[in-house]
């Protein structure tokens, strides 16, 4: 196996880290709010003014965040190994099904969470990881996909 070292950033991993946490800190300081992605995107419906407008903004500021980015930037395109669309939806199916069961998110937990010294966030949060691993291993190695 070959690791292409040309697609190790650590300037812009670490400035995306600190861009997230001290949005994480804004949205808890200004708004009493954690940034869990999917309690923010699973709670925009039913509508409700005071709720889902900081909710919508947050959501427009990371696809903005995102395209804004890549003008800055141009990425080379992302070349997906998904066997095929089942695949992905299960795929899709089993991270909600993960967030519900968690309580939480990736990012709530693990950028939230841990912030907080939360023992459930850091549970979650290697369950997380640990899922995360058995699985590319399981597709790589073992199913070949």
């Amino acid at each position: 196996m070959r690791i292409d070292w040309s697609a190790f950033t650590p300037e812009t991993a670490l400035a995306g880290g600190v861009i997230i946490g001290f949005a994480s800190i804004l949205l808890m300081a200004l708004n009493g709010r954690m940034a869990g992605i999917s309690g923010i995107i699973g709670h925009v419906l039913p509508w409700q003014p005071k709720e889902s407008g900081w909710r919508l903004a947050f959501i427009a500021g990371l696809l903005l965040a995102g395209f804004g980015w890549q003008l800055y930037t141009p990425l080379p395109a992302i070349i997906l190994q998904v066997p095929n669309n089942t695949t992905l939806i299960i795929a899709g199916l089993l991270v909600g099904f993960g967030t519900s069961l968690g309580s939480g998110c990736t990012s709530g937990h693990g950028v939230c969470g841990l912030s907080r010294l939360s023992g459930r966030s850091l549970v979650a949060t290697i369950s997380f990881m640990l899922a995360a691993v058995i699985t590319v291993y399981i597709t790589r190695h073992l199913v070949g996909a």
